[in-house]
């Protein structure tokens, strides 16, 4: 059977963004998007994805077209995700959340997520609310980018209720401070930063834009944006998930999965000996391919059999 070449490689089987963009049919929808949408070199309609306005404009018309997303916008310099990958991540936690219920979706008026680092974009409770129905709480310890992510809830009426918002006003700590005694939630998701400093942020976007290019760049600016705290920390992404992991121990019953991205393959040698320490239930490798870049979801759990039925019970039924 001959592959669809218009199918974009490796995305979830339910992700709506499968498909080649229909740059035609997305500038109707959001016009902003037409200035920056012209011929590249093998003869289709395309954008620079090396330019910040073109990809914020197409995230736009995205989010407006396939999820009725009416307005939607983030300061300038603050991360502009790409919008496939991040609904790929949606859509592998519910599997996740499945497998956990005889094969079926927990019952969405049911389902609670908690996002960590939502970001002034606030895609994950966008993205998860618009799939699934779910309801979010959304974590941040930048009060601007708190500001920009209520900002977009509140010109989307259909979030209201659904998505709410909290501050971490400890920036040493994830989970705590942020999950209350008696909240529960069925998920936890993570984009954690990943780069240990300015510098190492600075020099993988000159790499990412060089194979956008096809060449060398002096100086760059980030084409997905990107403030300090969303892009790198002391330690980077593996000493912030395992500080995730030791802070999770705290909640183990808050919480059915603890998941997060984990960008480095390398990492999960070390992640999955902070699991042992941590004595979990269990734990999953979800991977993901987004065209030529791999990732994988680390989701675990302290939730033995017996428990995992019980709040199946408790929870879903």
């Amino acid at each position: 059977m001959e592959k669809n070449k218009n199918l974009k490689p490796g995305l979830h089987p339910r992700n709506i963004h499968r498909d080649r963009y229909d740059f035609p049919a997305l500038i109707q929808t959001e016009p902003s998007l037409g200035p920056f949408v012209s011929e590249n070199q093998y003869g289709d309609l395309s954008i620079d994805f090396a330019n910040p306005d073109a990809v914020k404009a197409l995230n736009k018309a995205l989010l407006k077209h396939f999820y009725q997303i009416s307005d939607w916008n983030i300061p300038k310099g603050y991360l502009c995700p790409p919008i496939p990958g991040r609904a790929d991540y949606i859509h592998y936690v519910a599997d996740l959340l499945s497998q956990s219920n005889q094969g079926k979706l927990p019952n969405p008026e049911k389902t609670r997520v908690l996002d960590l680092g939502t970001g002034a974009n606030c895609i994950y409770p966008i993205l998860g609310s618009s799939i699934y129905n779910w309801d979010f709480v959304g974590t941040e310890i930048d009060e601007k980018a708190l500001d920009a992510a209520q900002a977009n809830l509140y010109a989307n009426p259909q979030f209201r209720g659904k998505v709410i918002l909290r501050i971490q006003e400890d920036s040493t700590h994830i989970l705590e401070k942020i999950i209350k005694a008696d909240d529960i939630f069925d998920l936890s998701i993570c984009n954690p930063p990943f780069h240990e400093s300015q510098e190492a942020a600075a020099a993988g976007s000159l790499r990412k834009v060089k194979n956008l290019k096809g060449k060398k760049e002096q100086k760059v600016q980030l084409n997905f944006g990107g403030q300090s705290n969303e892009l790198w920390c002391k330690g980077g992404e593996l000493s912030f998930i395992q500080k995730m992991i030791r802070e999770s121990i705290v909640y183990k019953y808050n919480c059915f999965w603890f998941t997060t991205l984990v960008s480095k393959e390398e990492h999960l040698k070390e992640l999955i000996l902070a699991l042992k320490k941590a004595r979990i239930a269990e734990r999953k490798i979800i991977p993901m391919t987004h065209g030529n870049k791999k990732s994988r979801i680390l989701a675990w759990t302290f939730l033995n059999p017996e428990k995992q039925d019980a709040w199946r019970k408790r929870r879903w039924e």
